[in-house]
């Protein structure tokens, strides 16, 4: 694979480069030192939502860093959706104060499938090259979910964000979004600090890498989009520091290996809601 850099991206079916690597702030009750120190080191790329209660904080920080704003990808999510969404799309615009996003989300699936299919119809809407969001998608979908829209005939999403580390490698979803063009973007890579694993720990000594240092580096060759959440500004910086060696096939094969389906959840993982 070519050599990845803090700067590379993935171009997203609505033609949008995506940056391949993101900083959470789910349950960061002010993300604005890790904000600050991400976009400082060279992140381009910032994951909020609706229910994290801290996109204007997020806002502000993108606004504060003097950086273009076309040369940073802001996402959000929408937590209710139904007949909610559209004032939720205009008060996450208002609370990051950016113009537009460039990544909208539903949340999760939950609600039920005339609820789901509403809330992104709603969202299809305000979505264009032109329009307040820039690209749609969803959060916590299962192929079933995915489904619902294809046969609505409605425009598939341009990205899946789920759970997703090698103990839980959501292969039956990982498959279908790259069947239908669909980028897939982790939450979770970091595995909540669960470090105690002798794989991890084995690659860890060998390539001189914090363990969340290979977790990331593992979910990038693998092709997602990983989101490391921190609040800590020095190991935000820490879990960018991942371009400079590459794991080999065996040491991949090895981290492949510890997937447990299901099993290896640590997260709330809503991919069966009805």
């Amino acid at each position: 694979m070519a050599p990845l850099t803090i700067s590379s991206t993935l171009k997203l079916p609505t033609g949008q480069e995506m940056p391949l690597l993101g900083l959470g702030v789910y349950k960061n009750d002010d993300p604005y030192p890790a904000c600050e120190a991400a976009l400082k080191c060279g992140y381009k790329h910032i994951d909020t939502a609706e229910m994290y209660g801290n996109e204007k904080t997020v806002g502000d920080a993108v606004k504060a860093s003097g950086i273009p704003r076309e040369s940073l990808f802001i996402t959000s999510k929408v937590w209710s959706g139904g007949d909610k969404t559209a004032n939720t799309v205009q008060q996450s615009l208002k609370n990051l104060d950016l113009g537009y996003i460039n990544l909208y989300l539903i949340h999760a699936g939950h609600g039920g499938k005339e609820h789901r299919l509403k809330t992104w119809k709603t969202l299809t809407e305000f979505a264009g090259p032109d329009k307040p969001l820039r690209a749609i998608g969803v959060s916590n979908y299962s192929p079933r979910h995915l489904e619902e829209i294809r046969e609505a005939g409605l425009p598939m999403p341009a990205v899946n964000q789920i759970e997703l580390h090698p103990f839980d490698q959501q292969k039956p979803i990982v498959d279908y979004c790259k069947k239908h063009n669909i980028v897939v973007s982790a939450y979770c890579p970091l595995v909540r600090g669960a470090f105690d694993n002798s794989v991890l720990q084995e690659l860890s000594k060998e390539y001189n890498k914090t363990p969340a240092q290979v977790l990331v580096r593992w979910s990038l060759q693998r092709g997602f989009i990983p989101l490391p959440k921190s609040s800590n500004p020095e190991r935000v910086r820490s879990n960018a520091d991942i371009y400079d060696f590459e794991l080999s096939d065996a040491a991949m094969a090895k981290l492949d290996a510890l997937d447990k389906g299901d099993a290896g959840a640590i997260s709330w993982n809503p991919i069966d809601v009805d």
